[in-house]
């Protein structure tokens, strides 16, 4: 299994490179702005396990080749990025229609929604470039070979990033979603800050898409 000095090592890592603010957070910043605070923490719970569907395809080997492949890896960012600019100018169209979701009403809200949101989270998490380089090129450099079972450590160790992220995202998305609920007593208030959580999110598509390998 992975030794404990891996594990913190590894952690350190992660704490490092989560604490800068990537695709992720500024998504689930611009969800809370435009939607609120359960949709913030639907597109948490949906972000990590993106996340842990890229630990997963690196432990089984699929995500080196997206890294190596300069067209794969193009495709995968491209098509992530045209997803976030597809989601921001949606809350930027409805960004009138937001006073009944500003006061998180849970039975004004779907189980239905709640899956979409959290399948939103999903495909951004997978095609976060910030997330498939990390994943792809730094976890492999912390497991233990002698001890065997590459692809079990590395499911292990990718809980640690995974777990950081979800309280440091959580704490992004309630704090985004706090500021929106003092905009909700202005309905023009709110209009405007829906409209910068959609314009957040389209910018964010466009650095995404814009953004090269860092080899």
């Amino acid at each position: 299994m992975v030794s404990t000095d891996r594990l913190l090592a590894f952690a350190a890592m992660s704490l490092l490179v989560i604490v800068i603010p990537g695709p992720s957070v500024l998504f689930v910043i611009g969800r809370a702005l435009a939607h609120g605070r359960r949709t913030a923490m639907a597109t948490v719970l949906g972000n990590v396990l993106g996340s842990y569907v890229l630990v997963v395809a690196v432990a089984l080997g699929v995500g080196s080749l997206v890294e190596r492949s300069v067209t794969v890896f193009m495709t995968v960012k491209l098509v992530g990025a045209a997803y976030l600019v597809y989601l921001g100018v949606q809350a930027f169209r409805h960004r009138g229609r937001m006073k009944v979701a500003a006061m998180d009403t849970p039975p004004k809200r779907s189980a239905q929604g709640d899956v979409r949101t959290v399948i939103d989270g999903i495909l951004v998490g997978v095609t976060n470039p910030k997330g498939i380089v990390f994943f792809a090129a730094v976890l492999p450099q912390f497991v233990d070979h002698s001890a065997g079972n590459l692809p079990a450590q590395m499911l292990v160790l990718g809980l640690v990033p995974i777990g950081i992220g979800l309280i440091t995202d959580t704490l992004w998305g309630l704090g985004a979603a706090a500021a929106r609920s003092w905009f909700a007593r202005s309905d023009r208030r709110l209009s405007m800050v829906g409209g910068a959580g959609g314009f957040a999110m389209i910018g964010l598509g466009v650095t995404v898409a814009a953004t090269g390998r860092a080899d």
